[in-house]
């Protein structure tokens, strides 16, 4: 059964998004501060996390932050305000999706679903037992494909799920450029909930990450007007 967490400090509200979610088979847990949220969240094991941004303790941005330092786990933030800039900064800092209450508790229930089915294809539902080196090098940045870790001249850089798809699969289609629509439907799905303002959300953290100089990119680059290119 898969375990989710929901961190709201509207107790009203946690109950009925952990009753809709009970009765379509998960394993809930609440938190009603941001404190004691991440506290779980990094202590447990957890399928998707539900987290609010207007937190008691301490804020849903910071939580997201902190957790995104340890766990890829899907994370979908809520906030009753309808600002873009809210989108953008939650799903900058490693958000995996953003709704805006009110929202259907059915709909919060299909995400859900949706992103944990999409985790275990990407992660191989976390089987182990296949060794093989499996590691794509490119001038530096260094991409093991069997353990999901991402170098950069020797030094690890840390990427939630999203991300490290995101620079794997321009990495491995080295000078094809790729539409924000294209990259949305084969990184997140053509069945996912979300928008596709996402993809240059994520491509800035992947720059953050990769690039040593962001006036002189050499790995992936903008082709103004279309989409990114992964250099070769």
């Amino acid at each position: 059964m898969a375990r989710v967490l929901i961190i709201e400090d509207d107790k009203a509200i946690a109950q009925l998004e952990k009753d809709y979610l009970d009765i379509n088979g998960y394993d809930c847990e609440i938190a009603y501060d941001g404190k004691s949220g991440l506290s779980m969240a990094l202590s447990e094991e957890y399928d998707c996390i539900i987290l609010d941004i207007m937190l008691p303790e301490m804020d849903g941005f910071e939580v997201c932050t902190k957790l995104r330092n340890d766990k890829d786990v899907p994370l979908i933030m809520l906030s009753a305000k309808k600002d873009d800039i809210d989108k953008v900064r939650g799903l900058g800092l490693g958000a995996d999706d953003y709704m805006t209450k009110p929202f259907s508790p059915s709909e919060l229930v299909a995400r859900v679903k949706s992103h944990i089915a999409r985790y275990e294809r990407l992660t191989g539902g976390g089987k182990k037992g296949v060794v093989k080196d499996n590691v794509l090098r490119i001038r530096g940045l260094e991409i093991d494909r069997d353990s999901r870790r991402v170098f950069v001249n020797g030094e690890e850089k840390t990427m939630p799920v999203k991300e490290y798809d995101l620079l794997l699969y321009l990495a491995e289609n080295p000078n094809r450029v790729f539409s924000k629509d294209q990259l949305f439907d084969r990184i997140w799905g053509l069945d996912a909930f979300g928008d596709i303002s996402t993809i240059a959300v994520h491509i800035r953290r992947i720059r953050e990450k990769i690039e040593n100089n962001m006036d002189e990119l050499q790995y992936i680059e903008t082709v103004w007007g279309v989409g990114y290119r992964f250099k070769g």
